[in-house]
């Protein structure tokens, strides 16, 4: 039997990488998925294309979570099509990495508006339409436990979002509503290819730390938020749950 089977889900940032494999397992799973995008609109189509093809139902909706308007665009259409909300996964991230004496006001904004404001956002727009038996589930990282150099400002949006978790699971726990973290080691993906940190010595440092000896795959990941969307996971809220081979 599906795990998710009735169940809408919301995965941000789901045209590519991480989010695409969790919007794809929870339409495996059963459940229909709102996928958004901000600027992929030809990898969130192709998204909603597999699922659909796999017998799923997806629906892709573009725009930026840093944006509150987005967050309501994004719930509207789960109603729309859907009549219901009871997964969210804010999994939307960018990332740059700097030295302290490169961190400029962009550099912050860039990343805090996306990877804290927009989560924020699309959980107060999410959070009317959740019920009983409902998961909200953060995209973490690894680096607000190892906190590399050079990542002052993307590690202390991820910090963010652990405290985040933390104080919406008292929050919403009242209304029988779940929040956890799940935060990723290094996982190979479009994002991190870009970046240069696939085939380098960033590559070379995640290996050397991570006992089971290899770089994550966005379906390592997309396992463990099946888990969180799903009654499986009923006991569990405010935790953080690290996915990263053993890292530390």
């Amino acid at each position: 039997m599906s795990k998710l089977k009735g169940k809408v889900a919301i995965v941000t940032g789901a045209s590519k990488g991480i989010g695409a494999a969790i919007a794809k397992a929870l339409a495996a799973e059963g459940a229909a998925v709102v996928v958004n995008y901000a600027s992929s609109k030809a990898g969130a189509d192709a998204v909603v294309a597999e699922i659909a093809k796999a017998g799923g139902k997806a629906v892709a909706v573009g725009g930026s979570v840093a944006e509150a308007a987005t967050g309501q665009a994004l719930v509207d259409a789960a109603i729309k099509h859907y009549g219901k909300l009871d997964i969210l996964v804010n999994n939307a991230g960018v990332y740059e990495f700097a030295p302290l004496e490169n961190i400029t006001e962009e550099h912050y904004h860039k990343q805090f508006n996306t990877n804290v404001l927009g989560l924020l956002l699309t959980t107060q727009a999410a959070a009317k339409h959740l019920g009983e038996g409902a998961s909200v589930i953060n995209i973490g990282s690894l680096v607000s436990r190892i906190v590399p150099p050079a990542t002052a400002v993307y590690t202390a949006t991820k910090g963010a979002v652990d405290a985040i978790t933390g104080v919406l699971s008292k929050e919403l726990g009242p209304r029988k509503i779940r929040v956890n973290a799940l935060n990723p080691g290094m996982v190979e993906t479009e994002g991190t290819h870009a970046v240069g940190a696939i085939g380098g010595d960033f590559e070379q440092y995640a290996l050397a730390s991570t006992p089971l000896g290899r770089i994550g795959q966005p379906n390592d990941i997309a396992s463990v938020a099946v888990f969180l969307a799903s009654d499986d996971s009923y006991w569990l809220s405010g935790e953080r749950l690290y996915a990263g081979g053993g890292a530390r």
